[in-house]
């Protein structure tokens, strides 16, 4: 007898196998998916909207053909000629189940939605954009001394201001004569102070004395989300920020993924490219419309992003990127037009791309060190830009090392049974009591502890929905001081822990967070969970750990958490997990969104994109990849701390029992030990 389709949503993860004629909004209720629905299905409200992909996805194990999905039907076509659905997109309570299918739950379709968290942090930046106003009077026409008036408005340019060899395109030409005339032949002119590769060019021309300003795009192009912050190019105030998840997620969660989707479908970089750039325009487009702005007076960008969203981005297949060595098509830094990569903004908008630093490290760690200085540093310092794919510098004034380490998406919330990205209602903060091992905690979107006065009320709306990174972090490192999980990653039983939250989950055991109520099912942490983020936080600890040795260090003296998430981090709880090397926990510090911050100080400060590439070129990469010692250290950083580094610093202010809940039931334990074999 054959199984049923299987069906997996992203960018939850969830996944199950149904009846051929279920329509998807029917699966995703059973699997307790993030989809909205207002009508009941009957195909009225188009919140249930989704997105399904097609072709081979190594990642997920299934090949999705053409037919995956019922035909469009009356009630879709009826919904897209009244109101219109966006190109590839169908309605969940109508589109039913034919076969193997990957479907994608767009951000607008998500009840909870996500919180992007990569904000603008507080930084002071010395104010020198490549965009800026200039207030020039131009010569008048004379027929005794003829030239044309870009000619004199150049000439104005140079007098005036001492900007020389200034250019200007055909839409300039266009409309130069008008506002010359009408401003009387004073000007104010947008330009684009150029660089190395372009010289100065003349962006917009008004008539007279503008008092408006013009805005530049900081964007942080993550694997898992696009931040964006517009900034006013005359103050360098940030005046709105806002993030959207990267639609790329519905082709693969991590990078490899990408890369294999590419490989194994011949139209898959076009369709990621494709996607990426719809998304950061539609991202650009809502942003200037918080801002009340006109979108067209966006004049210059600056992207930052790792080595395989750098090449999608730009249309380059990442198929190098995906075996060693690992070749970049360039790692130089990219000076394009904005149009070059389909985003609508001014027409001629330029677009600046901070250099990779290698195969692996992107133009996001050089934003990391732009913002963060090690090679500026008196004290040795370790940044560690936490995401999907963790960025690790390490360094100070005498040279700074650079590489990455594959974490994976578990410290996002996916591949955790209850684990889902941040968004109200997702436990956020845990503590459990070392002597009853009752766990108390906290949901995006309250202050209020669950086992205080008025939880319930403050969390009605949002409910309490699962754990997101954050909150998994917390969790297992409180269970590790608790007692409740061994520094293998076992969890113990009922008897062993003395809790009856600790209970028998198939082979191991697991940890009940939260009881649930009549609305929704209890919160678990599993062995799986800890085996998932044992792995993540080993390869996190390695690259570290790899970097010191070829420093020839054993200690560093502080420690930098980049990222949204890193910001998001407990450091203690972080070394309770041996996520980051021993260090005064005073010693450890949140950058907050540093390749963000990067971003805007390349944005807002010509000087530093020549500082940035001059820094790059003179940092070491170190590829974790063809390391024999990368894989020694992620051994023993697979125990919680570890198992080679005795951590001496963190133990004097956090006692960590040592309990032992192997059994001897061999390595399908879960927890990721395998039996010992005994001496003698």
């Amino acid at each position: 007898m054959s199984q049923d389709p299987l069906v997996i949503f992203t960018p939850s993860g969830k996944r199950g196998h149904f009846p051929v004629g279920t329509p998807i909004l029917t699966a995703a209720r059973q699997l307790g998916v993030d989809l909205d629905s207002v009508c009941g299905g009957r195909g009225i409200c188009s919140k249930c909207q989704v997105t399904p992909s097609f072709g081979e996805f190594p990642k997920h194990g299934v090949t999705v053909e053409e037919g995956a999905l019922s035909e469009w039907n009356k009630v879709e076509q009826r919904y897209d000629d009244i109101r219109g659905l966006p190109k590839g997109r169908r309605l969940g309570c109508q589109a039913t189940v034919q076969g193997d299918v990957v479907v994608d739950v767009p951000p607008e379709s998500q009840v909870h939605k996500q919180v992007v968290r990569k904000r603008a942090e507080a930084r002071d930046i010395t104010l020198d954009p490549v965009v800026k106003l200039y207030y020039v009077e131009v010569e008048e026409p004379d027929m005794h001394e003829p030239s044309g008036d870009l000619e004199r408005l150049v000439t104005a340019l140079e007098e005036q201001w001492e900007i020389k060899g200034v250019r200007a395109d055909l839409h300039i030409l266009s409309t130069l004569q008008p506002c010359l005339r009408k401003g009387e032949w004073k000007v104010t002119v947008a330009v684009h102070l150029g660089d190395e590769e372009n010289p100065p060019r003349v962006m917009h021309v008004w008539p007279g004395y503008h008092e408006g300003t013009v805005y530049g795009m900081a964007v942080d192009l993550g694997s898992t989300t696009i931040a964006a912050h517009l900034c006013d190019m005359s103050t360098g105030e940030v005046v709105a920020s806002s993030g959207l998840m990267n639609p790329q997620i519905r082709f693969g969660e991590d990078l490899m993924s990408r890369v294999s989707y590419s490989m194994m479908n011949s139209d898959g970089a076009q369709e990621m490219t494709t996607a990426v750039r719809e998304g950061m325009d539609a991202l650009f487009t809502q942003i200037a419309a918080d801002a009340e702005i006109d979108k067209s007076l966006i004049m210059d960008v600056v992207v930052v992003c790792n080595p395989v969203m750098h090449h999608l981005f730009l249309g380059i297949d990442p198929f190098e990127l995906g075996q060693a060595p690992f070749a970049l098509a360039t790692s130089d830094a990219m000076r394009l037009r904005a149009s070059d990569v389909d985003l609508s903004i001014h027409p001629l908008a330029r677009l600046y791309m901070l250099p990779c630093i290698a195969g692996h490290v992107g133009a996001d760690a050089a934003a990391v060190a732009l913002s963060e200085a090690p090679d500026k540093s008196e004290d040795l310092v370790l940044v560690v830009d936490v995401g999907t794919n963790a960025e690790i510098l390490l360094g100070d004034k005498e040279g700074v090392l650079a590489c990455s380490s594959p974490t994976g998406p578990a410290f996002e919330g996916a591949q955790i049974s209850a684990g889902q990205r941040a968004a109200p209602g997702a436990i956020e903060r845990v503590e459990i009591n070392p002597v009853t091992k009752e766990p108390r905690f906290r949901v995006i979107g309250s202050d209020i502890w669950s086992d205080e006065d008025g939880f319930a009320a403050a969390t009605a709306v949002s409910g309490v929905t699962g754990i997101c990174g954050s909150g998994i972090i917390e969790v297992i490192a409180e269970m590790r001081m608790a007692g409740l999980v061994d520094a293998g990653g076992l969890i113990g039983s009922t008897e062993q822990t003395g809790t009856d939250r600790c209970f028998a989950d198939g082979r191991t055991n697991a940890y009940r967070l939260w009881d649930g109520d009549e609305d929704q099912k209890p919160i678990t942490v599993t062995n799986g969970d800890i085996r998932a983020i044992q792995m993540a936080k080993a390869a996190l600890y390695s690259g570290a750990r790899l970097l010191m040795d070829k420093r020839g260090v054993d200690n560093v003296d502080r420690v930098v958490l980049a990222g949204a998430f890193g910001a998001h981090i407990s450091a203690k709880h972080a070394m309770v997990l041996g996520m980051i090397p021993d260090c005064p926990l005073d010693k450890v510090t949140s950058a907050g969104n540093a390749a963000g911050t990067g971003a805007r100080i390349a944005l807002l400060n010509r000087a530093a994109r020549a500082e940035i590439e001059d820094t790059v070129r003179k940092i070491t990469k170190i590829e974790t990849a063809v390391e024999a010692k990368f894989q020694e250290h992620f051994v023993n950083a697979s125990a919680m701390p570890n198992s080679s580094d005795p951590f001496p610093i963190l133990r004097t202010v956090v006692e960590l029992p040592e309990p032992s809940f192997n059994t001897g039931g061999g390595d399908e334990d879960g927890g990721g030990r395998r039996r010992r074999r005994r001496r003698g």
